[in-house]
């Protein structure tokens, strides 16, 4: 029995060694690409400072979840919760699960307001409860 799973944990350990090595050799593509961009850039303007050009952040699609998705993790996030969430919370929650940039305070608040109008839809159905919480804030729990 032991040498069955012994056997799966290094394949599934090779597996993931594979992985990491190709995610690096992708990486440093890029990172050869971007070099070239930015030397091409100085041959067109050698007075241009190429480190002032910021990264363009990840925006998920208007579209980002299959149906449904959003709804299960912001009810995930308030079960697993110990007392109520703001909608702020909740959202950074979200970010963070779906492996989001949680300091792009853009995105943030764009997922807020969605984040926002799934709760309202929720409470409609009477699946989650909210009351006022400091300034105007909504507390967000599970309905018990």
């Amino acid at each position: 029995m032991n040498e069955f799973v012994l056997n799966g944990l290094v394949k599934r350990r090779a597996q993931l060694a594979g992985d990491i090595e190709s995610t690096h050799e992708a990486l440093r593509k890029m990172v050869l690409d971007l070099e070239s961009l930015d030397a091409t850039i100085v041959q067109f303007d050698p007075d241009f400072q190429v480190e002032t050009i910021k990264p363009k952040a990840f925006r998920p699609p208007k579209d980002w979840s299959n149906r449904g998705q959003m709804s299960r993790i912001i009810l995930s996030v308030l079960r697993q919760a110990s007392e109520p969430l703001t909608t702020r919370d909740i959202a950074v929650q979200l970010l963070i699960e779906r492996a989001l940039d949680k300091s792009d305070l853009r995105l943030l608040r764009l997922m807020t307001k969605r984040v926002g109008v799934s709760l309202r839809g929720q409470k409609e159905n009477g699946l989650v409860r909210c009351d006022q919480g400091p300034g105007q804030y909504m507390l967000w729990e599970i309905a018990r």
